[in-house]
């Protein structure tokens, strides 16, 4: 039995590459050219070879889209993540993935929305990285010598800025010219900003003070170069005040938020650089009329001053009337004093002789020779008791004397007879004969001595008491000069402190607040309702209670203890003139 064959179809059959290369024929010629609207997920920048791979989806579907290296590098639009674009390109196929993808040609933004939420998203990471931070932004200077134009040069937007500046106050102009519109707008921007920080000081092309970017008005796409994020970022990083003025006032672009000061037109930025020479011409001439002025009304007011003092000043005769009274009364006193003072000094003179008599010198002279005899006796006596107890000692010596003979034998009683004749009694006697004359000879000299040292004691005595009375004298005189010094000096710190003290100003009706702790307050700020103060016034003190608010305080006079008194200035009665030395010091 022989089996039937198995059926076959009629179709033909298909290789995976061959059906694959059908698909991308049949694709590529029914879709050649195709705009695509969708948004742009998935996107991470160019890849490491140049080209750019990401997706469009809408609310149903997503494609697959490419941007190759070349076609990236023309694009005006450069793809962002979560933008709406309208895709140009060519449709295909991709066989390695079995997928369909668009070839991007071009890309534009899906209408002003697409335009707003990329800007918005934009501004918002800029934003977080304190690229707008206020802290950031300089000062305008109030006067630059020179003033950095980026604008075309052939626009009317730099006559505008020139006109302006002519008007106000002409300064030196330096214009970097630039696209203000197109695909290299944002780059040759960044690039005049940066251009004209990287200026030297001094060198050929005058570095500006101010730099003002500037266009005129133009539609959300016109405008969206000066948006990009290098003219951003160009703007943040300058060291030099940059001025925005593109668009009209409704015109809102990335750099206004960027620079330092934003203008609403290129016209009011040329108003904000430079004041106008006019009105400080004018308020020159106004200050140099108050400085003409001012000297004359100094003068004036210091003439009416010195009137005022010269009215207050007492008369000549006044101020000699007290001098020329003392004057009289110490006249009247003096012969009195001299007669006083020299009296006393003859008491002095007496107290002296009577101390200096010749009796008085005799009996000193008298006690001298008593101790001076009482000293010889003593001396008699003591020379006496030594021969005595020398006699003492030779007996004693003699009678042991035999007994030595005798044991020593003839040679010992050789020097005991020598050492006997040295010591016989004549020979003693003539040592104490000595003795006495010498004794004499000191007894006299002890004499003159005592004499000569009593006259020295006498004569230095004398010299330190003549000293002592220079010295006394000389210290009063210094007190009493002392004394003045430190009067007149105490009246002028007297005056200071009267002057400087704030009683005065209590004297012309001001007030002082203090808190509850005493301390003295000086804003209204730091007093809350209900608050207790005291007001102190050139008359004393009252205790108030604040309200709160800008109105003032009731006041409330405290019942259990009275005010403290007021503080007064300090005293100043005049000291009594000191005389000086007088004669009875």
């Amino acid at each position: 039995m022989v089996d039937a064959p198995e059926p076959r179809g009629n179709a033909p059959e298909w290789s995976v590459s061959e059906l694959s290369a059908a698909l991308k024929r049949t694709v590529e010629d029914a879709y050649g050219h195709v705009r695509v609207r969708g948004e742009i997920s998935g996107y991470r920048g160019p890849h490491s070879s140049g080209h750019a791979y990401f997706s469009l989806k809408d609310a149903g579907a997503r494609l697959d889209a490419v941007i190759w290296k070349g076609t990236f590098q023309r694009l005006r639009v450069r793809p962002e993540e979560g933008l709406e674009v309208v895709a140009i390109g060519r449709l295909t196929t991709y066989p390695g993935k079995s997928g369909y993808q668009i070839v991007i040609e071009a890309l534009e933004f899906a209408g002003a929305g697409a335009i707003m939420a990329m800007l918005e998203e934009r501004k918002r990471r800029l934003a977080a990285e304190g690229l707008f931070d206020p802290a950031r932004k300089q000062e305008l200077p109030y006067l630059p010598r020179v003033v950095g134009v980026v604008t075309s040069p052939t626009g009317a937007v730099i006559r505008d800025i020139l006109h302006r500046l002519a008007d106000r106050f002409p300064r030196r102009v330096v214009v970097w010219p630039v696209r203000v519109q197109g695909e290299t707008c944002g780059a040759e921007v960044a690039a005049a900003i940066r251009g004209f920080n990287a200026l030297p000081e001094g060198g050929p092309i005058p570095r500006p003070d101010v730099i003002v970017v500037a266009r005129g008005g133009g539609s959300l796409e016109d405008l969206l170069g000066f948006s990009e994020e290098a003219v951003v970022r160009a703007a943040a990083e300058s060291f030099i005040p940059l001025v925005s003025a593109v668009g009209h006032e409704t015109d809102v672009t990335l750099i206004d938020f960027a620079a330092d000061v934003r203008a609403p037109t290129p016209s009011a930025a040329a108003e904000m650089v430079v004041p106008v020479r006019a009105d400080l011409v004018a308020a020159v001439e106004g200050f140099g009329a108050r400085l003409r002025a001012a000297p004359l009304r100094a003068l004036d007011r210091r003439r009416a001053d010195l009137r005022a003092l010269a009215r207050l000043l007492p008369s000549p005769e006044d101020l000699f009337a007290i001098p020329r009274q003392r004057l009289d009364s110490v006249g009247e006193r003096l012969p009195r004093a001299l007669k006083a003072n020299a009296a006393a000094h003859r008491l002095q003179l007496l107290k002296a002789g009577a101390r200096l008599s010749p009796l008085a010198l005799r009996g000193r002279f008298e006690r001298a020779g008593e101790r001076v005899a009482d000293i010889a006796g003593r001396l008699g006596r003591a020379t006496r008791t030594n021969v005595r107890q020398a006699r003492d000692r030779m007996d004693a010596v003699g009678d042991r004397l035999p007994r030595a003979l005798s044991a020593n034998g003839a040679t010992h009683r050789l020097r005991l007879l020598r050492a006997g004749a040295g010591l016989s009694p004549l020979g003693l006697r003539d040592r104490l004969a000595r003795a006495g004359e010498r004794l004499r000879a000191a007894s006299h000299g002890f004499s003159m001595a005592r004499g000569a040292q009593l006259r020295a004691h006498s004569e230095r005595n004398a010299r330190s008491g003549e000293l002592v009375d220079g010295l006394i004298l000389r210290a009063r005189r210094a007190v009493a000069s002392r004394l003045r010094d430190e009067g007149r000096r105490l009246d002028g710190l007297a005056q200071l402190l009267s002057a400087l003290s704030y009683h005065g100003v209590l004297e012309r009706g001001f007030a002082l607040v203090r808190d509850a702790e005493g301390q003295a307050v000086r804003r209204a700020g730091g007093l809350g309702p209900g608050r207790r103060i005291e007001l102190e016034f050139a008359d004393g003190r009252i205790g108030a209670q604040t309200l709160g608010g800008a109105v003032g305080a009731e006041a409330v006079i405290p019942e259990p203890a009275p005010p403290p008194a007021a503080a007064r200035p300090p005293s100043r009665r005049a000291k009594k003139a000191d005389p000086g030395p007088t004669l009875f010091d």
